[in-house]
């Protein structure tokens, strides 16, 4: 679905992304991992298309990336960021069907759509005329979520879309969103520096270091055969946080 093909990026003298190679496959959920300032989120940007990469190329479903069919394709892909990035000044219902109002759904289609969606995301109906100021922050995650699959997008893609909220609201959204995921099929890439989330959520995980891919696989792969020191590292200094696998 989603082939990175010596992808790099410079910030100034600042390499975020070195040189990376990557495939993401089809129907999957694939976890970019790694320290703050890693690359992850760039890798992420990059792949919708809000950054250019300085050099390689980047494909989507067997098309190259680029700045002529950039619109297009982003249509192909939902965007979650932390803490939603919803529009304030715009309701819960606004939010939601901006880009199909924009593309010329017409009310009766918008409707049926909002409707799948909250009951597909738990979001109460009776909330869509309310504001972003005037919902909880777990209910701003499943709106912003509902924002993103509106257009029904092969390619989800979510960055560190549950590190703002508290504990027991994070553990429900994500067993929320396992259940969406495995309902829709859809590829998913989530960005996250929680290495239980990514061990919940992963059929793969990249572990990034200092803009280099440093090993991919599943939890198991990472903690059982790590590929360097610094996996091993990267583990132990979170293990505590692994209990949703169990003991590795």
């Amino acid at each position: 679905m989603i082939n990175l093909i010596n992808i790099s990026k410079n910030y100034g003298e600042n390499q975020a992304v070195g040189s990376i190679n990557l495939t993401i496959e089809s129907g999957e959920t694939t976890v970019l991992i790694g320290p703050s300032g890693c690359g992850k989120s760039t890798i992420l940007r990059a792949i919708i298309g809000l950054i250019s990469p300085d050099a390689g190329e980047i494909n989507i479903d067997g098309d190259k990336l680029n700045t002529t069919n950039v619109t297009s394709l982003r249509r192909k892909m939902g965007y979650v960021i932390q803490e939603g990035g919803l529009f304030p000044n715009l309701s819960a219902l606004e939010n939601v069907s901006l880009m199909a109002s924009y593309l010329g759904w017409d009310k009766e289609r918008i409707d049926k759509r909002i409707d799948q969606l909250c009951n597909l995301t738990k979001y109460p109906i009776d909330a869509l005329s309310r504001y972003p100021i005037q919902i909880s922050g777990g209910q701003r995650q499943r709106l912003s979520l509902m924002r993103a699959l509106m257009l029904d997008p092969d390619i989800l893609l979510l960055d560190e879309p549950l590190g703002a909220l508290d504990p027991l609201i994070r553990s429900e959204l994500q067993e929320d969103l396992k259940e969406i995921f495995s309902t829709l099929g859809k590829t998913v890439v989530m960005v996250t520096h929680d290495i239980g989330e990514a061990a919940f959520f992963g059929d793969k995980i990249i572990l990034i270091k200092d803009g280099q891919i440093v090993q991919e696989g599943t939890i198991y792969d990472l903690a059982k055969t790590p590929a360097h020191p610094f996996v091993t590292k990267f583990i132990n200094a979170q293990r505590n946080h692994l209990d949703v696998i169990g003991d590795l």
